[in-house]
């Protein structure tokens, strides 16, 4: 069994990410600029946007920090975002979710300019990636394929479950896992909550994508030896062993499922690291004007 160390994936992606904006800022060509908007104070989005910027500052990129209080409407929020749409210095933007209940954040990832998108959640950008052509990939399916790249993990031919079918990462990762070349090439079944024969569906993949949101969903006896199990999960658990008094907790029970892997991705330490990495990844991507020319 071999850890997939997100943690060592990310510093190395972000050295590589550092040394090629020196080089850019040597011949010339501006800092890439992040920008990010943050609504209120939700603890989950402070410590990400926190982790955003010290990404940015990491890589050597400018970074811009938006705030506003809960009750900002969704007329100003929406006028924000076409200022940023705007502005020649951002060369991509997110705004973080969730919103609060009076602002629509349907209407907020609509306005947000596709070629700034660099979340990867705009309907152009999914459109793009689903039928194959370059797009802003959303952060956690970008890192997963990351990851499945470096570590050489073999996916043409093989059968892949995804459990959960979010937006986010189900269905983006069933795409991706499906398309033409590599990492792809894989027969992709999604499976949710309303599957029936889940645990035989997990017996049968050699690749097991565990987004489900559900602590240790996965188990030991739904996994066959050698599967590859990639977990997505991050649920806060109440832990009497941290001083936060909580702990994050995966979808996969790491103890069980893991002496069965070739390779498996630990919470915390795995897939969450390279989310932030991604975002990284767009927003150079969006300097170098590598998606839309």
């Amino acid at each position: 069994m071999q850890l997939i160390d997100g943690k060592l994936t990310s510093k190395k992606i972000r050295e590589e990410i550092a040394e090629e904006v020196k080089q850019l800022i040597a011949s010339g060509v501006k800092k890439p600029h992040l920008a990010a908007i943050l609504v209120g104070h939700d603890g989950g989005s402070e410590s990400y946007v926190a982790g955003k910027m010290k990404a940015c500052e990491e890589v050597g990129f400018n970074s811009s920090l938006i705030r506003y209080e809960d009750d900002v409407t969704e007329e100003e929020l929406l006028a924000k975002v076409h200022e940023l749409n705007n502005d020649a210095d951002i060369d991509g933007f997110i705004v973080q979710l969730p919103l609060p209940k009076h602002i629509s954040e349907e209407k907020v990832t609509e306005a947000i300019d596709p070629r700034k998108d660099v979340d990867g959640f705009h309907p152009v950008n999914v459109g793009r990636m689903t039928i194959g052509m370059p797009a802003f990939i959303s952060a956690t399916p970008q890192g997963i394929m990351e990851l499945l790249k470096r570590y050489e993990i073999e996916t043409s031919g093989k059968n892949v479950v995804v459990i959960g079918r979010s937006n986010i990462v189900g269905r983006p990762m069933s795409v991706l896992l499906s398309q033409k070349g590599y990492p792809g090439d894989a027969t992709v079944t999604v499976a949710h909550s309303r599957t029936k024969n889940l645990k035989e569906l997990c017996l049968q993949a050699d690749i097991i994508v565990a987004a489900i949101g559900s602590p240790g969903f996965v188990k030991g006896e739904m996994v066959k030896e050698g599967a590859v199990v990639i977990d997505v999960g991050t649920t806060r658990v109440p832990s009497t062993e941290t001083k936060s008094g909580w702990r994050l907790k995966g979808d996969v029970l790491f103890d069980e499922v893991a002496p069965k892997c070739s390779f498996i991705t630990p919470v915390p330490g795995g897939v969450g690291p390279m989310t932030i990495t991604s975002l990284i990844i767009n927003t150079l991507k969006s300097a170098k004007k590598e998606i839309y020319s």
